[in-house]
């Protein structure tokens, strides 16, 4: 089966009890903690409740850069290249 890496990127400082305790279920207790997970459809749950909270990546995944355009603040797509300035 899959793994998933789950990374801690934000505090469970004033977040709901059920939040804190589904960081606890995960096995993080700090922010900046790694640790990994079987992929199921109860951890998938888990992490969809505690979405804002962490940061999840496939293990073995590559960082290369994703082909999915981004979005600008003003809505405009590109690549990720800045314009040149005039």
């Amino acid at each position: 089966m899959t793994r998933l890496v789950i990374r801690q990127h934000r505090s469970s400082i004033g977040e709901k009890i059920a939040a804190r305790r589904t960081l606890e279920a995960l096995g993080l207790r700090r922010t900046g903690q790694s640790v990994e997970q079987t992929d199921s459809q109860a951890v998938r749950g888990m992490l969809r409740k505690v979405a804002h909270l962490v940061e999840v990546s496939q293990q073995g995944a590559s960082p290369e850069k994703s082909s999915k355009p981004e979005v600008s603040v003003s809505g405009e797509v590109g690549h990720g290249v800045r314009p040149k300035a005039k």
